[in-house]
């Protein structure tokens, strides 16, 4: 381990910051870690378990596309979130704003991944490992 790295951000500039900031609060139920207002701005520090840096060249990018979705659509930047369900969490963020790109499909490596756009423009991939 790197001990010179000790933290993954992902930071999200985000024209309706109320609306994100609940979407992945409230609605994902990730933890507040730390927040900010000042006449500068505001800023919420979200908890989301552990973070990895997932580099992918252009033609891997393309295959996780057409598996999720049947086609391209992520730009250069995509996050993806592990979940314990990938339906009802689904279900649950599309209900509270997200716009569904692709509903959650098996995968050739076994898990089951949905695509949706968050407020803010994020696409986002939700995966549930289904094991063997």
């Amino acid at each position: 381990m790197n001990a010179n790295v000790l933290q993954l951000r992902l930071v999200v500039t985000a024209p309706d910051y109320a609306e994100t900031v609940a979407f992945y609060r409230d609605v994902l139920g990730l933890e507040v870690e730390e927040a900010y207002t000042s006449e500068e701005g505001s800023v919420t520090i979200l908890g989301a378990g552990r973070a990895t840096l997932e580099i992918t060249d252009p033609n891997h990018a393309d295959y996780i596309d057409r598996v999720e979705v049947g086609r391209r659509v992520a730009g250069q930047f995509r996050v993806a979130l592990e979940v314990t369900d990938a339906t009802g969490t689904t279900h649950r963020l599309t209900e509270a704003g997200a716009s569904l790109i692709a509903e959650p499909t098996r995968t050739p490596w076994n898990s089951l991944n949905a695509r949706l756009e968050t407020p803010g423009g994020i696409q986002l991939t939700l995966f549930e490992e289904l094991g063997d």
